[in-house]
């Protein structure tokens, strides 16, 4: 009798082919909706890179529907972002667009060094609390970015803003074959349409293309000072749009319960980055605004991701007529949606019953992201407190202790991490001032417990023994591990401290 065969395991391609073919429902659904939804978006971007919104239209759909073939993190949306916008803008102001597009196909190509060096490992250095904190400033700056929208507008904006955020939110408990946002904007534009409200809508954004992006080169000189021009920008949009893809990537693989791979993401990113700069586009990344509407709304396939941009193509060049009449009270609904969804309520209701530390954290997270409404900058802080924080909490846990033997010999007992945090206090805990100390005739200091980790801890127990030294008791250093003996001969001339 036979045994059962086994089904062999799938392929990388029938992987890939899965990815795109598994949801082709939900995708097509909710890459609509993106689409709908990233079209004030990028015109806002545009406006702030000091670019016409054409440029940032261009990126969008272009980058969209490169990501979806080349990208790590499927069911994602990469176009073009504000973070990124907000680091162009002294290049467009001081040398034009052309440097522009010259800087966006460096940025990709940098990004793609970086993929293939695997940049994205150093990830699992982003601790969770800073995560928390950048999905709640990305869903405060949400908030804080369609504020604008109800600049100058009457009750008509308030009612049509209601209705929608009430299709939103009622509609899926008796229907759910569509999601609710799509129907909201349907809904909502056809009611203004035919009250003839006095709104602003798409058309009100900026002029938008009409035709389709044709492929050249930047107009700009090939020469070592337009590469110095363009390369502090071309490394900041590298380093900013990897760090908001890959943080994007992880949000979504947690929401979905799925994982990606984030060195192809991160050469994902790079590849759509070089395609758009070819075609008239600024460089962009990772939107996790509308990564959330895509699975929120049910999207898990690179198709969702492609339809988002095959449809913002369809919508700017085909269905302009109709586009420009949807109102912003309904896309400003959508992101409201958005906002609330994104926001991590749990994170308050936990805020008095996790350490005060990670709490901080979080908060100094949010804080600086907001208030310069740059996540990289948050991250960065975030990431430097917990390792300050860490750092300390460690330290903390070191100790010394001794005990006298009857023959004089005075024996240093050392537990715990020493390094450059620590070393203060390693120090002070030596003393040979109390009463008993006169009778101590020989000193060993025992670092069986003990780990040196840095430059600063071998100087700390050189010090150490220096001092007793002067006082005519040489130590005796016992029980270092093996790590800790090799970092010593390392740095100091005369071989391992003592006669251990």
């Amino acid at each position: 009798m036979s045994s059962p065969s086994l089904s062999p395991p799938r392929s990388a391609f029938q992987a890939y082919v899965a990815e795109w073919l598994r949801n082709p429902r939900g995708d097509v659904l909710s890459g609509i909706l993106v689409a709908l939804a990233l079209i004030p978006e990028a015109i806002a971007f545009s406006i702030i890179a000091g670019v016409d919104p054409q440029v940032g239209l261009y990126a969008s759909f272009i980058i969209a529907m490169v990501i979806a073939f080349v990208g790590g993190r499927p069911a994602m949306i990469s176009a073009a972002t504000g973070a990124m916008a907000l680091v162009m803008t002294g290049l467009v102001r001081d040398h034009g667009l052309q440097y522009l597009f010259a800087a966006t196909i460096l940025t990709g190509v940098l990004q793609l060094a970086f993929g293939w060096a695997g940049l994205a490992r150093y990830l699992k250095f982003v601790p969770r609390p800073v995560m928390t904190g950048f999905v709640n400033a990305l869903a405060i700056l949400i908030f804080l970015a369609q504020l604008p929208q109800f600049a100058g507008e009457g009750w008509q904006m308030y009612a049509l803003l209601a209705l929608a955020l009430a299709i939103i939110y009622l509609l899926p408990r008796v229907f759910r074959a569509v999601p609710s946002p799509l129907v909201a904007i349907v809904v909502v534009s056809l009611v203004a349409v035919f009250a003839h409200a006095d709104v602003r809508t798409v058309g009100d954004m900026g002029r938008l293309p009409s035709t389709l992006p044709l492929l050249s080169l930047p107009q700009v000189p090939l020469t070592l000072e337009t590469l110095g021009t363009i390369f502090p920008v071309a490394l900041t949009l590298s380093l900013v749009g990897l760090l908001e893809s890959l943080l994007t990537a992880q949000l979504v693989d947690e929401r979905t319960d799925t994982t990606s791979d984030k060195n192809t993401e991160s050469r994902g990113q790079g590849i759509a980055n070089v395609v758009t700069g070819f075609f008239g586009g600024m460089a962009g990344c990772a939107m996790i605004g509308q990564s959330m509407i895509n699975v929120s709304s049910g999207g898990r396939g690179r198709l969702s991701t492609f339809v988002a941009g095959v449809f913002l193509l369809l919508l700017i060049l085909v269905m302009q007529p109709l586009l420009v009449q949807i109102p912003m009270a309904a896309l400003v609904a959508v992101m409201i949606m958005v906002s609330v969804g994104t926001f991590d309520w749990n994170s308050l209701r936990t805020l008095t019953r996790v350490p005060r530390g990670e709490t901080l954290v979080m908060l100094a997270t949010v804080a600086v992201t907001v208030v310069t409404h740059d996540l990289s900058k948050g991250v960065l802080v975030g990431v430097v407190l917990s390792a300050l924080l860490f750092a300390r909490q460690v330290s903390q846990l070191s100790s010394v202790s001794y005990g006298d033997a009857p023959d004089g010999t005075r024996t240093y007992h050392v537990n715990g991490q020493l390094f450059f945090v620590s070393t203060h206090d390693f120090v002070r805990s030596f003393d040979l001032t109390d009463p008993a100390a006169p009778a101590v005739q020989r000193v060993v200091i025992d670092m069986t417990g003990a780990h040196l980790w840095d430059g600063s801890a071998v100087a700390a127990l050189d010090k150490v023994r220096a001092r007793f030294a002067a006082r005519g008791l040489p130590p005796e250093v016992v029980g270092l591990n093996a790590a800790s003996e090799t970092l010593i001969d390392r740095l100091t001339a005369g071989g391992p401290a003592g006669g251990h």
